[in-house]
């Protein structure tokens, strides 16, 4: 099930999706004041989404300067966001998508077998969105490892 990928240059997928303190955050609300980057993740706590969501909050400072949002979606619930968020300190803005409906609108499902059985699962993705709402950057199959930066590079471009 590859559904839908999105390209540049079109307009983000609006959606409204709780966060990890059960406030709603609304993706056109940030239309007009910030730049978003939206990255999907498989699951809370473990290691490669550990270290990702770590390195975008250690460079969160530089996002702020940059107007920049940093917003991760998975499917895990409001409270499992809570508990990662404070055991890691982490300043991203954690959102639960657990039906997958957002996940389905970015195209970041995708089939895979676990156990020799076949589960979709979110495939590791980012979006830069720019102020007005349109898709600047769309990365399918990222790696957790150094990503933060190179999307901060990215928004250094933008200008």
């Amino acid at each position: 099930m590859q559904s839908i990928q999105l390209n540049a240059g079109v307009e983000a997928p609006h959606f409204e999706l709780p966060d990890a303190d059960m406030g709603t955050f609304v993706l056109t609300a940030q239309h007009g004041k910030k730049n978003v980057v939206l990255y999907f993740y498989p699951k809370d706590d473990t290691p490669g989404c550990t270290m990702e969501a770590n390195e975008f909050s250690d460079i969160s400072d530089e996002f702020d300067k940059l107007e920049t949002l940093v917003v991760g979606i998975s499917r895990d619930d409001c409270i499992s966001h809570a508990t990662f968020r404070d055991k890691y300190g982490l300043s991203v803005i954690l959102l639960s998508d657990p039906d997958a409906r957002i996940c389905k609108r970015y195209g970041v499902m995708v089939e895979k077998e676990v156990d020799g059985h076949k589960k979709h699962v979110i495939q590791r993705s980012t979006f830069v969105i720019d102020k007005q709402g349109m898709l600047r950057h769309v990365i399918y199959g990222v790696h957790a490892h150094g990503h933060a930066q190179e999307i901060l590079n990215l928004i250094k471009e933008m200008k």
